[in-house]
């Protein structure tokens, strides 16, 4: 198998990895009581990403074909570019949560 295609294949292995972990993640946050409805519709745009990433993959792979490699190039920074978004803004997500999660301890254990 030529490299290409198995470096090509293991980015649209990563794509259905981040989907499954953004599925899981509202999924959870849905059975949350009292749920952030900023969290969720942060993490619904996670997914809106993750079909623009799977779109520039697509262009990607037809730039690789025809040989156009300075847009293979661009393609890959601007799929990295999206999936360093997610990661730092869900990071941000998770602290916010952590903090949260604080609170609310540190408000039972005076309870």
């Amino acid at each position: 198998m030529p490299v290409k295609t198995i470096i090509v294949n293991r980015l649209f292995e990563s794509f259905a990895e981040l989907e499954r972990a953004i599925s899981s993640a509202k999924d959870t946050l849905t059975r949350k009581q009292n749920a952030p409805v900023a969290v969720l519709e942060r993490i619904e745009s996670y997914e809106g990403i993750l079909n623009k990433q799977r779109s520039l993959a697509m262009a990607l792979c037809r730039f690789a074909t025809a040989g156009d490699w300075d847009e293979v190039s661009r393609h890959v920074k601007l799929i990295n570019g999206l999936s360093a978004m997610i990661r730092d803004d869900a990071r941000e997500v998770l602290a916010g949560a952590q903090v949260e999660m604080s609170a609310e301890q540190r408000e039972l254990s005076l309870s």
